[in-house]
């Protein structure tokens, strides 16, 4: 490949990576919006029915549906269970989260992610805690702390305990994913899709026996349109695309979603940027940025 196939190449995976940034960074603004009307077990599944359809469409114009035939029954159950964790569990804890707490505070916390990657890599994939490791996650947890009491670290009052630990188990659990998805090597498109499968049929139960099928307004439709088709659904093809860029710089530019969050959350939802979200969330990003770093 020509230098300036490869500088086009790169150039076009910026950009998708800009995309999934400025659409991601919307997820609180777009979670409250929904919230509104509906709970997170409705919002769940409407999105995920939406994401379905749409990644269902990607993969026809992909012409990648045949794909489906050549998995086998253990694949489609480790995809399942991927899905699970990662497009039912996670979403149904993160937008739990949001129903109860405040936007800025749950985002950045749910944004714990890579550590929580690092912490379980040691337990599942048996790689080696160093001392940057140790000390990128000490570093987070500190931030983490800021976050959570408003940084008022001298008076341990926790402004929502309950919400806190939704968005750090959302951490968790999409972290879990993160580990476990490395493990297999499915084609990514076919595997979102299946993804998105595996949380409409959890969903359909669970909206059933936990709440209600409730049709939300013009207005909230709107959002879950844009919540389901580009959040959870086509960005899931612009991330795949992005993922030819350098890792490094993939991986430290992703950073800067929840701090463009913080616009969003000003600019739509009119709350006030706290100084403590802004220091705990820079805190927590110096500690993954350590974490990244790669030794000579």
């Amino acid at each position: 490949m020509s230098k300036i196939n490869i500088y086009k190449e790169q150039l076009s995976a910026y950009f998708y990576l800009a995309l999934c940034i400025i659409l991601w960074a919307a997820i609180p603004v777009v979670s409250k919006k929904i919230l509104v009307e509906l709970n997170n077990i409705q919002m769940l599944f409407y999105s995920s029915i939406i994401s379905f359809v749409v990644l269902f469409f990607v993969n026809i114009f992909q012409n990648k549906l045949h794909l489906l035939k050549q998995y086998k029954f253990k694949d489609y159950a480790n995809m399942f269970l991927l899905g699970f964790l990662g497009t039912y569990f996670c979403y149904l804890i993160l937008y739990g989260a949001f129903s109860i707490a405040g936007a800025q505070e749950v985002f950045l916390l749910a944004y714990t992610w890579p550590i929580m990657v690092v912490i379980l890599g040691v337990f599942i994939l048996k790689e080696r805690l160093t001392f940057k490791k140790i000390i990128a996650i000490l570093i987070s947890f500190f931030g983490i702390f800021v976050i959570v009491t408003n940084g008022n670290l001298t008076n341990l009052n926790f402004s929502n305990l309950k919400g806190d630990f939704l968005a750090l188990l959302y951490a968790f659990v999409f972290a879990l994913f993160s580990i476990l998805g490395k493990k297999f090597k499915y084609d990514q498109t076919v595997s979102a899709l299946v993804f998105f499968l595996a949380a409409v049929i959890f969903m359909i139960p669970t909206v059933l026996l936990l709440s209600h099928i409730k049709l939300p307004s013009i207005n909230v439709w709107f959002w879950l349109f844009l919540n389901g088709f580009f959040i959870n659904g086509i960005s899931y093809v612009f991330w795949f695309k992005a993922l030819k860029a350098p890792t490094h710089l993939v991986s430290n530019l992703l950073y800067l979603t929840p701090f463009l969050s913080l616009v969003y959350i000003h600019i739509f939802l009119g709350d006030k940027i706290l100084i403590s979200s802004f220091i705990g969330l820079s805190i927590i990003a110096s500690g993954i940025l350590i974490q990244s770093i790669k030794s000579n």
